[in-house]
This record gives C-alpha cells, structure tokens and sequence, in this order.
C-alpha cells in the first residue's frame, strides 16, 4: 500500500495504490492524513470505527472520506493508520466499506484544514483496466503499480 501527496493548482491530490480494494481505500485515507499533517504522528489516540454505503466504488471512496473529515471535526481527531475492507454489492446492492483508523487527538498535533473530498478528477481503477492513463494526468501510482488498484482524490482545501 502506497499514496503520495500531488500539488493540484489551489487543491491538493492523493495518488495511491495496493493490492485490494480495501487497500487503495486505506493508502488514500492515509494521503489524506498526511496532507494535513508535517509533524510526525503521535503514537497516541483510540481506535475509531467507520462504516459507510454508497451505490458505486467511487461514491463508497467518496463517503468513506468525508466521513473521516467529519469524525475529524465532530471527535477533534486525525485518522491514521487507516485500513479498510470493501464489499461489492450482491443482488444489486450497496458497496459498504468497513474501516478502522487510530483517531490521533489534534490538539497533540498541529494540522491543516482539509475542507473536503472532491469528485474533480477521482480516479478509482482496478488491475490491468485499460483506461487507467486516460484521464491526462496519470497518478505515479497508476503507472508504477500496474498489477494494484489505483486511485487519484482531489481534496479542496
């Protein structure tokens, strides 16, 4: 599992990569982490519990973000160490993500706002999906982990 942080005009983009869904899900919650964060993380925080539904992968990466920036403003914690699990619908259902993060107290660091997770440009491809350099602006992550699933989230901020 991997992410790096990419400038974005005024915004700022988590390109990430691994070797599952779930994976992807985490290495971009983990981008988003770092994106507001210099410091190196505290060992400190509590284990937090997420769990969101959406009608496409997309839209389940989308929720599961914003519900980490909405456990950030209401708990007053930076999730890291983010790991996921994602379940594809059956019989024409929801995706739901299942997730868990160590919620660090932000008054023990010192982080930047991120004010939220965008659609502009979010890329969510799997294995070997030929259409995973079409979006002009191929993540690294896309190109150097050709066998993972990738992803590329615009945050504003």
């Amino acid at each position: 599992m991997t992410f790096a942080l990419r400038e974005h005009t005024a915004d700022i983009a988590v390109a990430a990569a691994a070797d599952s869904l779930g994976g992807v899900f985490g290495a971009v919650a983990d981008g988003m982490a770092a994106a507001m964060i210099d410091d190196d993380v505290p060992a400190t925080g509590a284990q937090l519990m997420v769990s969101e539904c959406a009608e496409s992968r997309e839209a389940a990466l989308y929720d599961y973000l914003t519900r980490l920036l909405y456990e950030r403003d209401v708990q007053g914690v930076l999730p890291v160490d983010n790991a996921a699990t994602v379940d594809e619908p059956t019989g024409g259902g929801d995706w739901r993500v299942t997730a868990s993060a160590r919620g660090v107290p932000l008054d023990a660091v010192h982080a930047r706002d991120l004010k939220a997770v965008t659609y502009s440009e979010m890329q969510l491809t799997p294995p070997g999906d030929p259409t995973r350099a079409e979006a002009g602006t191929p993540p690294d992550a896309v190109r150097e982990h050709p066998d993972d699933w990738a992803a590329y989230v615009v945050f504003d901020v």
